[in-house]
């Protein structure tokens, strides 16, 4: 497999650097690093962006993720391996990911559920997350961004 080209970011070096202060902005609210990870990594998945779901199982890996919680972040729903809190920031972010598939976007009862667990910082965090793992996707799968070659 080839990719059809480079990243655009790294095309145009004007980009990248403000998308990386985007994640380092979306990073620094104190949310454990681990949940931004699955986020990126759910994000990723309903995407299609195989590249992104490469980096993000290698980076929940080195954080000592288990291969449980690794797995099955695509099923959160159903899994037991996840805190409530954490369901609620994957389901923010499923929403704000998949926001052309219902009249309103992010309903009230997953904001609700969000901002149960969350500050207005945190959410914050978890929604600029989602909008640059969203870019991130929006530049690689485009292009056929190979996994495994980050």
């Amino acid at each position: 497999m080839e990719a059809r080209m480079k990243n655009p970011a790294t095309i145009i070096p004007a980009a990248i650097t403000p998308i990386q202060e985007l994640m380092k902005a979306a990073r620094s609210q104190g949310l454990p690093e681990e949940l931004m990870e699955m986020i990126h990594l759910r994000v990723s998945q309903i995407n299609g962006c195989s590249f992104c779901v490469d980096a993000g199982l290698k980076s929940l890996r080195k954080l000592g993720e288990s291969d449980e919680r690794i797995g099955l972040v695509a099923a959160w729903r159903e899994a037991l391996y996840y805190t409530d809190a954490e369901r609620a920031a994957l389901e923010l972010a499923e929403a704000s990911t998949r926001m052309a598939d219902r009249a309103d976007a992010v309903s009230d009862e997953v904001w609700d559920n969000a901002a149960d667990h969350f500050d207005e910082r945190q959410l914050a965090s978890i929604l600029l997350m989602t909008a640059v793992t969203n870019l991130f996707n929006r530049l690689n799968a485009p292009v056929r961004q190979v996994a495994g070659s980050w």
